[in-house]
């Protein structure tokens, strides 16, 4: 009858356009999914705010250096993942004459950051935040440039990806220049650093997931995605405190002035050498065990190489994030002891692995090599920041980012000249015993020459 209510008609509970009972419980689960999700960030957030700002970071403004390391970390890593299958190693099967070119690829920022950014840099140190604001822009625009090359397969995609590098090593000079400027009385040197590089680890991981689901609609995507992080980013450098800018007893050089030679203290000579080898080390492990395991597995693995490689050269960066954890949970570390303990912990790491060649085995050096490049390299700053005058210490660092970065390209070289095959027959441990045999003669070198040798400049006129 007309105004009966038909079964089912308009129901609001059971009519035809209504969710079922099970849609309306799983609306409900994702929303409460998304509040619970929601609280945990904006707690996790604030927790890492709270840290950063302890010990007296949040007074000097060392905190908001903290975060801005981690937008650049976030916006690299975007970048990284952008580019992973379309400029590097597209192809798994990449020949070694490939991968040859781009490790020396990866020298050309370097050639041009330690011979004209550094100095550069140094003569209006005045000017820091600027100067690390406009690494940050000008990586914005490169990142927008490089996301239309990416899609319309430009010829200047190699360019724009060549000056997102350079402004990424000009960032790290300068950053790490600035940091004594901000380190309270509180922190050691070594502490402070590690606590901005764990602050850039964080910041990667965090921003991996976002930059994949971004590159997941093409790679173009994870860029415009790293220009926003990177446009952020500016805002924060601009926004340091202004004792980043501050000159109150620094030497003033003028723009057509000639600066005196600034010879280098032997303490950071020494802590040079140290990190050369482990460099070394770093970038035979990668380039060596990366063709060893794929084209050699070990006995039960033949299947699973990727997952094999995963094991070993995932074992040297969880070590990094190791030692950058251990050297900020560290009350105190002294540089020149932890230079040579990390050394002298690669030397017997590569010995023990030459000899007893297996999963473990290589496991373990990967993860040692990890845990001592980083805090060697922690170490090595925080003796830069200690005995280097500011007027000078973009440049060292600088140079020193230099001829760290050439050690690793002299490593990965040496891990892809050395056969993998002798006679027909696979010998790993020829390789590993021609790393153990440097990595303990450099060892030996430098304790012979601690505080001996020539000592080399800074900074030229």
């Amino acid at each position: 009858m007309e105004g009966e209510a038909r079964p089912g008609a308009g129901d609001a509970t059971t009519g035809a356009g209504a969710p079922e009972p099970a849609e309306r419980g799983g609306a409900r689960g994702v929303a409460a999914v998304g509040r619970a999700t929601g609280r945990g960030v904006n707690s996790a957030f604030l927790l890492a705010r709270r840290a950063a700002s302890a010990e007296g970071a949040g007074e000097t403004g060392l905190s908001r250096l903290i975060e801005l390391h981690a937008f650049n970390a976030a916006g690299d890593a975007a970048v990284a993942i952008s580019l992973a299958g379309t400029l590097f190693f597209a192809n798994p099967g990449e020949a070694r004459g490939q991968v040859a070119l781009f490790l020396g690829l990866t020298m050309l920022p370097f050639a041009i950051v330690a011979p004209l950014l550094g100095p550069f840099l140094d003569r209006f140190s005045h000017g820091r935040r600027w100067a690390i604001g406009g690494t940050m822009a000008f990586r914005a625009f490169m990142c927008w440039l490089l996301a239309d090359a990416v899609a319309s397969g430009s010829l200047y995609l190699f360019p724009t990806a060549l000056g997102c590098l350079i402004a990424s090593k000009a960032y790290g000079v300068a950053r790490a220049a600035t940091v004594p400027r901000l380190v309270p009385p509180e922190l050691t040197l070594v502490k402070a650093n590690s606590r901005i590089s764990l602050s850039g680890v964080v910041g990667a991981m965090l921003s991996a997931p976002l930059a994949a689901l971004a590159v997941s609609f093409g790679p173009e995507w994870s860029l415009r995605y790293a220009f926003l992080v990177f446009v952020g980013a500016t805002i924060l450098a601009i926004l340091l405190p202004p004792r980043v800018d501050a000159t109150d007893g620094e030497e003033e050089v003028s723009l057509t002035g000639r600066r005196e030679k600034l010879r280098v203290p032997p303490a950071v000579v020494f802590a040079l050498r140290c990190n050369a080898g482990l460099r070394l080390v770093s970038g035979f492990l990668f380039m060596f065990m990366a063709f060893l395991l794929r084209q050699h597995p070990l006995p039960g693995w033949e299947h699973r190489s990727t997952i094999l490689m995963g094991l070993v050269i995932g074992a040297a960066g969880l070590g990094n994030t190791l030692g950058i954890a251990a050297a900020a949970l560290l009350r105190r570390v002294n540089p020149a002891v932890v230079v040579v303990v990390a050394l002298v912990a690669d030397a017997i790491a590569a010995v023990l692995a030459a000899l007893l060649y297996g999963l473990v085995a290589a496991v373990a050096l990967g993860l040692t090599a990890g845990i001592a490049q980083s805090m060697g390299k922690l170490s090595l700053d925080a003796t830069i920041q200690r005995d280097v005058p500011d007027a000078y210490r973009t440049s060292a660092f600088a140079r020193a980012e230099t001829l760290l970065q050439l050690s690793w390209v002299i490593g990965g070289f040496l891990g892809i000249a050395i056969p993998l095959e002798v006679a027909g027959h696979v010998v790993p441990k020829l390789g590993l015993g021609i790393l153990a045999a440097v990595t303990v003669g450099w060892t030996l070198f430098v304790l012979l020459r601690r505080g001996g040798g020539r000592v080399e400049p800074v900074s030229a006129t």
